[in-house]
């Protein structure tokens, strides 16, 4: 693939996807079955939270290759079972090669899982995430004029750190948007566009 183009390109099945999800089969499923896909239960949001915090300067592509890994190690991401973690897991999951070893973010998985059980009293996670949403979506034709950040983003980064969240910078919040569909940043001319089922084509 030519690195110049950020227009989406045609797959070998005659369907239009961005340059990112255009080559790699596992992040053409993705793509194609998961991204951008509203996601509002609270165990699949504290995951995309997660995943989206160990992503931190590191290609989508490593995380999720170490899905499954991080599943493994992570208790499926079940919130009250990750926020009683102790040292010892720590130190448990710093020994496991399957996921991304960084103390910080680890550490940062804990401490959300708690205060994901924190916000069960004031609405819930999930409540509290979407109420984020925009009032409209970007409608990028070509990488280029995706943002990597809004006004949106920015205020949940900093809504979510009030409630006691790690790692959930205004960046890493657009992309968890793009991620649960909260805004379409899908490529007018992607396939995918406008199948979220919240933002027409």
């Amino acid at each position: 693939m030519d690195p110049a183009v950020t227009g989406a390109v045609i797959g070998d099945d005659g369907l239009a996807r961005p340059p990112w999800a255009a080559v790699d089969p596992m992040l053409r499923e993705y793509y194609d079955t998961e991204w951008g896909l509203p996601v509002r239960d609270e165990q699949g949001l504290y995951e995309r939270i997660s995943l989206e915090a160990f992503q931190a300067g590191l290609s989508w592509a490593t995380i999720l290759r170490k899905r499954p890994a991080f599943r493994a190690a992570f208790h499926d991401f079940h919130p009250d079972t990750v926020a009683a973690y102790t040292d010892a897991d720590v130190e448990r999951l710093l020994l496991d090669a399957g996921i991304v070893r960084n103390r910080l973010k680890i550490r940062a998985a804990i401490t959300n899982a708690q205060a994901t059980i924190a916000l069960r009293d004031d609405g819930g996670l999930v409540d509290f995430v979407w109420a984020f949403q925009p009032e409209s979506t970007p409608s990028p034709t070509s990488h280029d004029e995706i943002p990597t950040s809004s006004a949106e983003s920015i205020a949940l980064s900093k809504a979510l750190r009030k409630k006691g969240f790690a790692f959930v910078g205004p960046t890493t919040m657009f992309a968890l948007m793009e991620a649960i569909g909260m805004i379409d940043t899908h490529l007018l001319d992607s396939h995918r566009r406008g199948t979220s089922g919240i933002w027409p084509r």
